[in-house]
Protein backbone atom coordinates (compact mmCIF):
# COMPACT_ATOMS: atom_id res chain seq x y z
CA UNK A 1 0.00 0.00 0.00
CA UNK A 2 2.75 2.43 0.99
CA UNK A 3 4.39 1.86 -3.16
CA UNK A 4 0.49 2.51 -4.63
CA UNK A 5 0.38 5.93 -2.17
CA UNK A 6 3.76 6.75 -3.73
CA UNK A 7 2.27 6.17 -7.36
CA UNK A 8 -0.98 7.74 -6.68
CA UNK A 9 0.84 10.95 -5.70
CA UNK A 10 3.13 10.61 -9.01
CA UNK A 11 0.45 10.16 -11.30
CA UNK A 12 -1.77 13.18 -9.34
CA UNK A 13 1.63 15.35 -9.99
CA UNK A 14 1.69 14.42 -13.53
CA UNK A 15 -2.46 15.31 -13.54
CA UNK A 16 -1.35 19.66 -12.83
CA UNK A 17 1.44 19.67 -15.25
CA UNK A 18 2.48 23.60 -15.80
CA UNK A 19 3.14 23.15 -19.76
CA UNK A 20 0.13 21.22 -20.95
CA UNK A 21 -2.08 23.29 -19.13
CA UNK A 22 -0.23 26.75 -19.66
CA UNK A 23 -0.53 25.80 -23.59
CA UNK A 24 -4.07 24.84 -23.59
CA UNK A 25 -4.94 28.25 -22.15
CA UNK A 26 -2.62 30.45 -23.66
CA UNK A 27 -2.24 30.23 -27.67
CA UNK A 28 -0.76 32.49 -30.45
CA UNK A 29 -2.30 32.61 -33.74
CA UNK A 30 -1.85 35.28 -36.87
CA UNK A 31 -0.18 37.70 -34.34
CA UNK A 32 -3.20 37.33 -31.96
CA UNK A 33 -2.43 35.99 -28.28
CA UNK A 34 -5.18 34.65 -26.70
CA UNK A 35 -6.02 33.38 -23.10
CA UNK A 36 -9.05 32.24 -22.40
CA UNK A 37 -11.25 34.26 -24.48
CA UNK A 38 -9.41 37.36 -24.17
CA UNK A 39 -7.23 38.39 -26.98
CA UNK A 40 -4.35 40.73 -28.21
CA UNK A 41 -3.27 42.05 -30.83
CA UNK A 42 0.42 41.43 -31.08
CA UNK A 43 0.52 43.72 -34.19
CA UNK A 44 0.39 46.36 -32.14
CA UNK A 45 2.81 45.32 -29.47
CA UNK A 46 6.19 47.16 -29.92
CA UNK A 47 8.36 44.67 -27.43
CA UNK A 48 6.89 41.82 -25.45
CA UNK A 49 8.94 41.33 -22.26
CA UNK A 50 8.73 38.58 -19.70
CA UNK A 51 8.96 38.42 -15.94
CA UNK A 52 8.83 35.13 -14.54
CA UNK A 53 9.37 34.55 -11.01
CA UNK A 54 8.64 31.85 -8.41
CA UNK A 55 9.65 27.71 -8.47
CA UNK A 56 8.20 26.99 -11.42
CA UNK A 57 9.41 30.06 -13.61
CA UNK A 58 11.81 28.10 -15.79
CA UNK A 59 9.74 25.82 -16.97
CA UNK A 60 6.83 28.32 -17.91
CA UNK A 61 9.06 30.45 -19.62
CA UNK A 62 9.77 27.52 -21.61
CA UNK A 63 6.44 26.58 -22.24
CA UNK A 64 5.30 30.10 -23.07
CA UNK A 65 8.63 30.20 -25.34
CA UNK A 66 6.86 27.40 -27.52
CA UNK A 67 3.63 29.08 -27.72
CA UNK A 68 4.95 33.01 -28.73
CA UNK A 69 7.46 31.33 -31.11
CA UNK A 70 8.49 32.20 -33.76
CA UNK A 71 7.55 35.10 -31.98
CA UNK A 72 10.89 36.99 -29.99
CA UNK A 73 10.58 38.38 -26.32
CA UNK A 74 12.96 39.82 -24.21
CA UNK A 75 12.82 37.72 -20.64
CA UNK A 76 13.70 37.81 -17.21
CA UNK A 77 13.41 34.62 -15.23
CA UNK A 78 14.28 33.99 -11.78
CA UNK A 79 13.65 30.53 -9.93
CA UNK A 80 15.95 28.42 -7.48
CA UNK A 81 17.97 26.73 -10.43
CA UNK A 82 19.31 27.57 -13.91
CA UNK A 83 18.07 25.78 -17.00
CA UNK A 84 19.84 22.91 -18.67
CA UNK A 85 18.50 24.82 -21.38
CA UNK A 86 18.65 27.92 -21.56
CA UNK A 87 16.55 30.32 -23.67
CA UNK A 88 17.68 33.36 -25.96
CA UNK A 89 16.69 36.09 -24.99
CA UNK A 90 16.57 35.33 -21.33
CA UNK A 91 18.77 36.79 -18.61
CA UNK A 92 18.11 33.69 -15.75
CA UNK A 93 18.59 35.08 -12.23
CA UNK A 94 18.98 32.38 -9.46
CA UNK A 95 17.33 33.58 -6.05
CA UNK A 96 17.84 32.46 -2.36
CA UNK A 97 15.09 30.20 -0.88
CA UNK A 98 13.39 29.68 1.72
CA UNK A 99 14.86 32.87 2.39
CA UNK A 100 15.96 35.86 0.07
CA UNK A 101 19.50 36.55 0.20
CA UNK A 102 21.71 38.72 -1.92
CA UNK A 103 20.65 36.91 -5.51
CA UNK A 104 17.15 38.03 -4.59
CA UNK A 105 17.72 41.67 -4.33
CA UNK A 106 20.09 41.30 -7.57
CA UNK A 107 17.69 39.90 -9.43
CA UNK A 108 15.17 42.13 -8.47
CA UNK A 109 17.28 44.93 -9.22
CA UNK A 110 17.78 43.37 -13.08
CA UNK A 111 14.00 43.24 -13.93
CA UNK A 112 13.26 46.87 -12.05
CA UNK A 113 15.89 48.26 -14.90
CA UNK A 114 14.08 46.68 -17.53
CA UNK A 115 10.32 47.73 -16.60
CA UNK A 116 11.28 51.33 -16.08
CA UNK A 117 12.13 51.40 -19.65
CA UNK A 118 9.00 49.78 -20.93
CA UNK A 119 6.23 51.52 -22.81
CA UNK A 120 2.61 52.47 -23.56
CA UNK A 121 2.64 49.65 -26.95
CA UNK A 122 4.97 47.23 -25.45
CA UNK A 123 3.47 43.83 -23.57
CA UNK A 124 4.26 42.54 -20.34
CA UNK A 125 3.87 39.21 -19.41
CA UNK A 126 4.29 37.86 -15.84
CA UNK A 127 4.63 34.18 -15.00
CA UNK A 128 4.51 34.26 -10.99
CA UNK A 129 4.62 30.73 -9.05
CA UNK A 130 5.53 29.86 -5.58
CA UNK A 131 8.29 30.61 -4.05
CA UNK A 132 8.87 34.09 -5.82
CA UNK A 133 8.49 35.84 -1.79
CA UNK A 134 12.13 34.92 -1.30
CA UNK A 135 13.40 34.74 -4.65
CA UNK A 136 12.68 38.16 -6.08
CA UNK A 137 12.73 40.85 -3.27
CA UNK A 138 13.85 44.43 -2.37
CA UNK A 139 13.66 45.72 0.47
CA UNK A 140 11.34 49.14 1.25
CA UNK A 141 14.16 52.05 2.23
CA UNK A 142 15.40 52.04 5.70
CA UNK A 143 15.90 48.05 5.00
CA UNK A 144 18.90 45.95 4.18
CA UNK A 145 19.89 42.28 2.86
CA UNK A 146 20.69 41.64 7.06
CA UNK A 147 17.36 42.57 8.40
CA UNK A 148 16.00 40.96 5.40
CA UNK A 149 17.05 37.66 6.24
CA UNK A 150 16.34 37.96 10.26
CA UNK A 151 13.10 39.21 9.36
CA UNK A 152 11.84 36.33 7.33
CA UNK A 153 14.22 33.75 9.31
CA UNK A 154 11.64 34.82 12.21
CA UNK A 155 8.68 34.92 10.61
CA UNK A 156 9.08 31.14 8.66
CA UNK A 157 9.56 30.04 12.30
CA UNK A 158 7.84 32.26 14.34
CA UNK A 159 3.95 30.49 13.88
CA UNK A 160 1.95 33.13 11.57
CA UNK A 161 0.20 31.47 8.60
CA UNK A 162 1.51 31.53 5.40
CA UNK A 163 -1.09 34.06 3.99
CA UNK A 164 -0.20 36.32 7.25
CA UNK A 165 3.60 35.94 6.55
CA UNK A 166 3.11 36.99 3.33
CA UNK A 167 0.81 39.97 4.87
CA UNK A 168 4.12 41.57 6.66
CA UNK A 169 6.38 40.34 3.66
CA UNK A 170 4.44 42.73 0.85
CA UNK A 171 4.23 45.68 3.57
CA UNK A 172 8.14 45.65 4.02
CA UNK A 173 9.11 45.00 0.42
CA UNK A 174 9.48 47.47 -2.39
CA UNK A 175 8.36 44.92 -5.01
CA UNK A 176 5.81 43.05 -3.49
CA UNK A 177 1.95 43.85 -2.79
CA UNK A 178 1.55 45.01 -6.12
CA UNK A 179 4.39 47.25 -6.33
CA UNK A 180 5.74 45.52 -9.38
CA UNK A 181 3.38 46.32 -11.59
CA UNK A 182 3.68 49.83 -10.77
CA UNK A 183 6.88 50.49 -12.75
CA UNK A 184 5.18 49.11 -15.93
CA UNK A 185 3.95 52.64 -16.67
CA UNK A 186 0.68 52.29 -19.23
CA UNK A 187 2.08 49.28 -20.83
CA UNK A 188 -0.55 46.40 -20.85
CA UNK A 189 0.58 43.73 -18.53
CA UNK A 190 -0.47 40.42 -18.03
CA UNK A 191 -0.29 37.84 -15.47
CA UNK A 192 -0.41 34.05 -15.13
CA UNK A 193 -0.08 32.74 -12.10
CA UNK A 194 0.13 29.28 -10.16
CA UNK A 195 -1.46 29.00 -6.55
CA UNK A 196 0.15 28.17 -4.08
CA UNK A 197 -2.01 29.84 -1.30
CA UNK A 198 -4.95 29.29 0.50
CA UNK A 199 -8.19 30.31 -0.87
CA UNK A 200 -6.56 31.05 -4.46
CA UNK A 201 -5.85 34.76 -3.11
CA UNK A 202 -3.99 35.84 -5.85
CA UNK A 203 -2.39 38.60 -4.23
CA UNK A 204 -0.46 36.01 -1.83
CA UNK A 205 0.87 34.41 -4.72
CA UNK A 206 4.73 35.39 -3.99
CA UNK A 207 3.13 37.79 -2.13
CA UNK A 208 1.33 39.38 -5.24
CA UNK A 209 4.20 41.13 -6.95
CA UNK A 210 1.81 42.68 -9.98
CA UNK A 211 -1.90 42.64 -8.13
CA UNK A 212 -3.81 44.50 -6.06
CA UNK A 213 -3.35 44.63 -2.39
CA UNK A 214 -6.38 43.96 0.15
CA UNK A 215 -4.16 44.22 3.13
CA UNK A 216 -2.99 47.18 5.30
CA UNK A 217 -0.73 48.56 7.14
CA UNK A 218 -2.77 47.91 10.61
CA UNK A 219 -3.26 44.21 9.51
CA UNK A 220 0.73 44.08 8.87
CA UNK A 221 1.41 45.31 12.33
CA UNK A 222 -1.91 43.57 14.42
CA UNK A 223 -0.37 39.86 12.53
CA UNK A 224 2.98 40.85 13.87
CA UNK A 225 1.84 41.72 17.84
CA UNK A 226 -0.83 38.68 17.90
CA UNK A 227 2.28 36.56 16.80
CA UNK A 228 4.26 37.88 19.60
CA UNK A 229 7.21 38.85 17.22
CA UNK A 230 7.47 42.37 17.46
CA UNK A 231 10.58 42.12 19.95
CA UNK A 232 12.04 39.27 17.96
CA UNK A 233 12.25 41.70 14.75
CA UNK A 234 15.39 43.43 14.26
CA UNK A 235 15.83 46.62 14.50
CA UNK A 236 15.65 48.40 11.67
CA UNK A 237 11.97 47.08 11.51
CA UNK A 238 11.03 47.83 14.80
CA UNK A 239 12.18 51.61 14.00
CA UNK A 240 10.40 51.42 10.90
CA UNK A 241 7.43 50.43 12.83
CA UNK A 242 7.78 52.88 15.69
CA UNK A 243 8.29 55.62 13.39
CA UNK A 244 5.45 54.96 11.19
CA UNK A 245 7.42 54.53 8.12
CA UNK A 246 6.06 51.63 6.76
CA UNK A 247 4.36 52.67 3.19
CA UNK A 248 0.86 51.42 2.03
CA UNK A 249 0.44 49.03 -0.98
CA UNK A 250 -1.25 49.81 -4.06
CA UNK A 251 -5.21 48.91 -3.39
CA UNK A 252 -7.91 47.06 -5.72
CA UNK A 253 -9.02 50.17 -7.74
CA UNK A 254 -5.48 52.18 -8.03
CA UNK A 255 -4.07 53.18 -11.35
CA UNK A 256 -1.35 51.11 -11.36
CA UNK A 257 -3.66 47.99 -12.12
CA UNK A 258 -5.63 49.72 -15.13
CA UNK A 259 -3.90 47.94 -17.67
CA UNK A 260 -3.70 44.75 -15.83
CA UNK A 261 -5.28 41.55 -16.24
CA UNK A 262 -4.91 38.34 -14.08
CA UNK A 263 -5.30 34.64 -15.18
CA UNK A 264 -5.28 31.49 -12.72
CA UNK A 265 -3.62 28.51 -14.13
CA UNK A 266 -3.96 25.72 -12.02
CA UNK A 267 -3.89 25.40 -8.07
CA UNK A 268 -4.45 23.32 -4.88
CA UNK A 269 -7.90 22.52 -6.13
CA UNK A 270 -7.45 20.86 -9.23
CA UNK A 271 -4.22 19.19 -7.54
CA UNK A 272 -6.46 17.42 -4.96
CA UNK A 273 -8.81 16.65 -7.38
CA UNK A 274 -6.80 15.00 -9.57
CA UNK A 275 -5.39 13.14 -6.56
CA UNK A 276 -8.91 12.40 -5.83
CA UNK A 277 -9.95 10.70 -8.66
CA UNK A 278 -6.91 8.84 -8.90
CA UNK A 279 -7.75 7.38 -6.04
CA UNK A 280 -11.48 7.10 -7.23
CA UNK A 281 -9.79 4.88 -10.65
CA UNK A 282 -8.54 2.25 -7.78
CA UNK A 283 -12.36 1.77 -6.85
CA UNK A 284 -11.66 3.39 -3.12
CA UNK A 285 -14.37 5.23 -1.65
CA UNK A 286 -13.10 8.76 -1.37
CA UNK A 287 -13.80 11.52 0.83
CA UNK A 288 -12.20 15.02 -0.33
CA UNK A 289 -11.41 17.16 3.43
CA UNK A 290 -11.36 20.66 3.39
CA UNK A 291 -12.09 20.92 6.86
CA UNK A 292 -8.48 21.49 8.17
CA UNK A 293 -7.18 24.37 8.23
CA UNK A 294 -3.84 26.14 7.11
CA UNK A 295 -3.90 28.15 10.98
CA UNK A 296 -4.04 24.47 12.58
CA UNK A 297 -0.83 23.40 14.24
CA UNK A 298 0.38 19.74 13.56
CA UNK A 299 -1.32 17.47 15.49
CA UNK A 300 -4.80 18.99 15.21
CA UNK A 301 -4.32 18.19 11.73
CA UNK A 302 -3.74 14.82 12.12
CA UNK A 303 -5.77 14.16 14.69
CA UNK A 304 -8.53 15.71 12.43
CA UNK A 305 -7.66 13.82 8.81
CA UNK A 306 -7.14 10.08 11.32
CA UNK A 307 -10.46 10.45 12.77
CA UNK A 308 -12.30 11.50 9.02
CA UNK A 309 -10.54 7.90 8.02
CA UNK A 310 -12.44 6.72 10.76
CA UNK A 311 -15.54 8.38 10.31
CA UNK A 312 -15.44 7.17 6.79
CA UNK A 313 -14.49 3.79 7.09
CA UNK A 314 -17.69 3.44 9.45
CA UNK A 315 -19.53 4.59 6.77
CA UNK A 316 -18.35 2.16 3.69
CA UNK A 317 -17.11 -0.96 6.02
CA UNK A 318 -15.79 -2.68 2.73
CA UNK A 319 -13.33 -2.23 0.38
CA UNK A 320 -10.69 0.46 0.45
CA UNK A 321 -11.35 3.85 1.97
CA UNK A 322 -9.29 7.59 1.18
CA UNK A 323 -9.19 10.84 2.62
CA UNK A 324 -7.72 13.41 0.30
CA UNK A 325 -6.63 16.89 1.83
CA UNK A 326 -3.97 19.95 0.66
CA UNK A 327 -3.02 22.89 1.88
CA UNK A 328 -0.04 23.35 4.42
CA UNK A 329 -0.75 23.78 7.81
CA UNK A 330 1.73 25.08 10.45
CA UNK A 331 4.71 23.62 11.74
CA UNK A 332 6.90 25.92 13.38
CA UNK A 333 10.47 25.01 13.27
CA UNK A 334 11.54 24.19 16.87
CA UNK A 335 14.75 22.65 16.84
CA UNK A 336 17.51 21.38 14.57
CA UNK A 337 16.95 18.87 12.25
CA UNK A 338 16.04 17.34 8.86
CA UNK A 339 12.86 17.51 7.48
CA UNK A 340 9.31 19.69 7.00
CA UNK A 341 6.01 19.43 7.68
CA UNK A 342 4.98 16.67 5.46
CA UNK A 343 7.57 14.06 7.02
CA UNK A 344 6.48 15.67 10.35
CA UNK A 345 3.15 14.96 9.29
CA UNK A 346 3.34 11.29 8.59
CA UNK A 347 5.77 10.76 11.51
CA UNK A 348 3.34 12.08 14.17
CA UNK A 349 0.67 9.55 11.97
CA UNK A 350 3.29 6.67 13.07
CA UNK A 351 2.40 5.66 16.81
CA UNK A 352 -1.51 6.21 15.89
CA UNK A 353 -1.79 3.72 12.69
CA UNK A 354 0.70 0.93 14.18
CA UNK A 355 -1.02 -2.20 13.89
CA UNK A 356 -3.70 -0.85 11.60
CA UNK A 357 -4.57 -1.38 8.19
CA UNK A 358 -4.14 2.04 7.70
CA UNK A 359 -1.52 3.92 5.48
CA UNK A 360 -0.90 7.64 4.99
CA UNK A 361 1.58 9.66 2.78
CA UNK A 362 1.93 13.50 2.67
CA UNK A 363 4.22 15.41 0.19
CA UNK A 364 4.84 18.60 -1.33
CA UNK A 365 3.81 18.83 -5.16
CA UNK A 366 7.29 21.42 -5.18
CA UNK A 367 9.16 17.68 -4.50
CA UNK A 368 10.91 19.74 -1.76
CA UNK A 369 9.89 18.88 2.09
CA UNK A 370 11.92 21.55 4.32
CA UNK A 371 15.57 21.12 4.53
CA UNK A 372 15.52 17.43 3.34
CA UNK A 373 16.38 16.50 -0.03
CA UNK A 374 12.50 14.33 -0.31
CA UNK A 375 8.94 15.90 -1.69
CA UNK A 376 7.88 13.37 2.16
CA UNK A 377 7.17 10.44 3.53
CA UNK A 378 4.64 7.33 4.05
CA UNK A 379 3.90 5.10 6.83
CA UNK A 380 1.91 2.35 6.98
CA UNK A 381 0.85 -0.02 10.44
CA UNK A 382 4.29 -1.81 9.73
CA UNK A 383 6.31 1.68 10.59
CA UNK A 384 6.22 1.41 13.98
CA UNK A 385 7.36 -2.25 13.90
CA UNK A 386 10.22 -1.78 11.22
CA UNK A 387 11.53 1.76 12.74
CA UNK A 388 11.77 -0.24 16.37
CA UNK A 389 13.87 -3.04 14.89
CA UNK A 390 16.53 -0.06 13.19
CA UNK A 391 16.80 1.47 16.36
CA UNK A 392 14.08 4.25 15.70
CA UNK A 393 12.47 6.54 18.18
CA UNK A 394 9.23 8.43 15.94
CA UNK A 395 8.88 10.16 19.21
CA UNK A 396 12.26 11.33 19.64
CA UNK A 397 12.05 12.18 15.86
CA UNK A 398 9.45 14.36 15.95
CA UNK A 399 10.75 16.40 19.08
CA UNK A 400 13.94 16.88 17.02
CA UNK A 401 12.15 17.72 13.86
CA UNK A 402 14.25 15.51 12.04
CA UNK A 403 11.67 13.13 10.64
CA UNK A 404 13.51 12.90 7.29
CA UNK A 405 16.07 10.85 9.09
CA UNK A 406 13.59 8.66 10.67
CA UNK A 407 11.90 7.66 7.04
CA UNK A 408 15.05 7.54 5.11
CA UNK A 409 16.74 4.34 6.80
CA UNK A 410 13.32 2.72 5.88
CA UNK A 411 13.26 3.87 2.74
CA UNK A 412 10.04 5.41 3.05
CA UNK A 413 10.57 9.17 1.88
CA UNK A 414 8.67 10.37 -1.12
CA UNK A 415 11.64 11.26 -3.29
CA UNK A 416 11.10 12.98 -6.52
CA UNK A 417 13.50 15.93 -6.93
CA UNK A 418 12.19 19.08 -7.88
CA UNK A 419 8.88 19.53 -9.78
CA UNK A 420 8.93 22.62 -11.00
CA UNK A 421 5.57 22.99 -10.02
CA UNK A 422 4.14 24.46 -6.69
CA UNK A 423 0.23 24.00 -5.63
CA UNK A 424 0.68 23.25 -2.11
CA UNK A 425 0.98 19.91 -0.33
CA UNK A 426 -1.03 17.24 -0.68
CA UNK A 427 -2.36 14.50 1.42
CA UNK A 428 -3.67 10.99 1.56
CA UNK A 429 -5.18 8.84 4.23
CA UNK A 430 -5.99 5.06 3.53
CA UNK A 431 -7.55 2.09 5.32
CA UNK A 432 -8.29 -0.97 3.75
Amino acid sequence: MRTILSRVFRRSLARVEIDAILRARVRARDSVLTVDDDAIDLGSVRRIVVVAIGKAAVPMTASLARVLAPQEFEGFVVGPDLPTAPLPGCAYHVGGHPLPDARSLAAARAVFDRLRRVGADDLVIHLISGGGSALFEQPIDGLGIGDLEAMNDVLVTGGPTIAEINVVRKHLSSVKGGRLAALNGHARQITLYVSDVPDDDPSLIASGPTMPDASTVADCLAIIDHSGLRERLPAAVRRLIDEGRIPETPKPGSPEFETSRWYRLVGETEAVEAMADEARALEWQVVVDGGARDDWALVPTVDHLLGRLDETREAHPRGPVAVVSGGEFSCPVTDPGLGGRNQAFVLACVPKIAGRSVAVLSAGTDGVDGSAPAAGAVADGTTLRRAAGAGLDPVEYLRRADAHRFFDPLGDTVVTGPTGQNVRDLRLLVAW
